[in-house]
């Protein structure tokens, strides 16, 4: 099963041994150090916007009292519903030269064309931006969950020692979150080079949109996987970075004890400035975007909403459901048979077939479409010979091959959610049940499912809605007419056509909701010793 998850990564990786000099050629005389120099200026920016929104964001929320607290700590996470590519078309929408806000600026001023300067949106430093504000939840998520299971002694044996509040926290509280928050900005790095739509309407050349290009503008295949090789590798790069840090940082309690959480109380110019910047920060994660999209929405839903939106419903949801399940079973599989054998061997095979998360969606689809279009070009060889007809593309051509790429590179969600739950069942539990006489597999379904309802529940809302909002994977493997919510929102959004566009986009941000609610719960009642609210 492992080797079946990885095979797109290690079919992208053969392609490097293919002579393709021509195009590579022109490639490095012309865009490859654009894309280079793109996506690391990318990279360190939407890097340093989430550690800056992040951190503050969570020591607020975990340690600090001020008005509003309690609303904040659970909707800062709400921007993580919102795809990257739906802020970038809502924001484009509302600030262009015949958004509302320039249109207003004009009628205030009686200005014309040219008599003012304005931000350009579409822009490296607008990409940025809109990808800040939406992946900043992973920091905050997991540095939220830092400080709260920190034990609250060692805070207060700093504060004998000399240390005010603020010292406390740069200099105790936030090494101790070192490694939650390094993991944080990893999973935002990852999403920032996965990215495809906000940095293709954008104008902005990096990989992913120079593999999409390669692929099908230049037509040659070999160029394209080389350069998903090339990215793939910046991605491992990242992925051994993380590991380093977190195997370099060793941070125990001494105590076992929690207690409740004396929270800093803060007044006056503070109290303010902890509101303004939480206030902020989810007005333009979240709500403006919200708002411009239901306004959209409110005013073409009559001619949006007939019987082709129906079925793009039913498509986005019936591939989010199923690619879920799939995604589950799988995880069931791995997580329970490492349970069972927890040697090197399923070890190494469970950390291989989490790796398509942190492999973007353009290539997970090249890796995906080469064997089984290779696959489908021998079976109607087969059946011309045998038979004297051709079968057509039935794997590459149909929802088998996205279902599968879904499942490659959303695995990981749904395998690491699966592992958390059943370590929390104790093993003793495995051994009761086999002494009266359960199969392994009846341990598992009578015993440990009913157990871990939630994780389980978890794990499918959390594929349901990644399915939901991936755009490139959905748009590279889909058959012919077959349109989901976000593939319909990408083309409304490329033909300019934004207030079109917000139906379906507001669908994919209202279902992506219910799991950020339920990670908000989570959180908040994973501090030992009592509640965090």
């Amino acid at each position: 099963m492992a080797l079946l998850t990885a095979l797109p990564i290690l079919a992208v990786f053969a392609y490097i041994f293919i002579p393709s000099a021509e195009v590579w050629q022109h490639l490095v005389a012309t865009v490859l150090t654009d894309y280079l120099l793109n996506t690391l200026y990318l990279s360190l920016g939407v890097g340093l916007g989430v550690l800056l929104l992040g951190v503050p964001l969570a020591w607020l929320c975990s340690m600090c009292e001020f008005p509003g607290r309690a609303w904040f700590e659970w909707s800062l996470l709400l921007p993580l519903a919102m795809p990257a590519y739906i802020i970038a078309y809502t924001y484009t929408g509302m600030l262009d030269f015949t958004g509302p806000v320039q249109t207003s600026l004009r009628s205030l001023t009686g200005w014309g064309y040219g008599d003012y300067w304005f931000p350009n949106i579409r822009s490296l430093a607008g990409a940025m931006l809109m990808l800040a504000l939406v992946l900043f939840p992973y920091v905050y998520l997991l540095a939220r969950a830092a400080f709260l299971e920190q034990s609250i002694c060692v805070l207060e044996v700093s504060r004998t020692l000399g240390c005010n509040q603020w010292q406390s926290f740069f200099r105790v509280a936030l090494p101790l979150a070192r490694p939650a928050i390094i993991t944080g900005l990893a999973l935002a790095l990852m999403e920032t080079l996965a990215d495809f739509g906000t940095v293709q309407y954008f104008g902005v050349t990096t990989f992913t949109t120079g593999i999409f290009r390669t692929w099908y503008g230049l037509g040659d295949h070999a160029a394209a996987s080389q350069l998903a090789a090339l990215l793939m590798s910046f991605v491992f790069i990242l992925l051994l970075l993380e590991q380093a840090s977190r195997r370099r940082a060793r941070y125990y309690h001494s105590s076992s004890k929690y207690a409740q959480i004396k929270r800093i109380q803060l007044t006056g110019w503070q109290a303010t400035g902890a509101v303004v910047f939480c206030n902020l920060t989810l007005l333009l994660g979240f709500i403006v975007p919200v708002t411009q999209l239901a306004s959209w929405s409110l005013a073409n839903w009559r001619t949006q909403l007939d019987s082709s939106f129906i079925i793009l419903i039913q498509h986005s949801l019936g591939l989010a459901i199923a690619a879920a399940i799939f995604a589950l079973l799988l995880a069931l599989i791995l997580g329970y048979g490492k349970r069972l054998h927890p040697g090197p061997l399923v070890s190494v095979a469970a950390r291989l077939a989490s790796m398509g998360y942190a492999i973007p969606g353009t290539v997970i689809a090249i890796g995906v479409l080469i064997p089984f279009a290779w696959l489908d070009t021998q079976l109607n060889h087969l059946s011309q010979t045998v038979f004297n007809t051709k079968l057509g593309l039935i794997l590459s051509g149909s929802l088998f091959i996205l279902l599968f790429a879904y499942n490659v590179r959303f695995l990981a969600v749904s395998l690491q959610t699966v592992e958390a739950g059943l370590g929390k069942i104790k093993p003793t539990l495995d051994n009761a049940g086999r002494s009266l006489g359960l199969s392994s597999s009846a341990v598992l379904w009578k015993l440990h499912m009913p157990l871990m309802q939630g994780s389980l529940l978890t794990a499918v809302l959390l594929v349901f809605v990644d399915v939901l909002k991936e755009l490139p994977t959905t748009l590279i493997l889909r058959p012919f007419n077959f349109n989901t919510l976000a593939v319909r929102t990408y083309e409304l959004a490329s033909d300019e056509r934004l207030a079109e566009a917000g139906l379906p986009a507001l669908m994919i941000v209202a279902t992506g909701i219910i799991p950020v609610v339920l990670l908000s719960r989570s959180i908040s009642r994973s501090r030992a010793g009592g509640s965090t609210v």
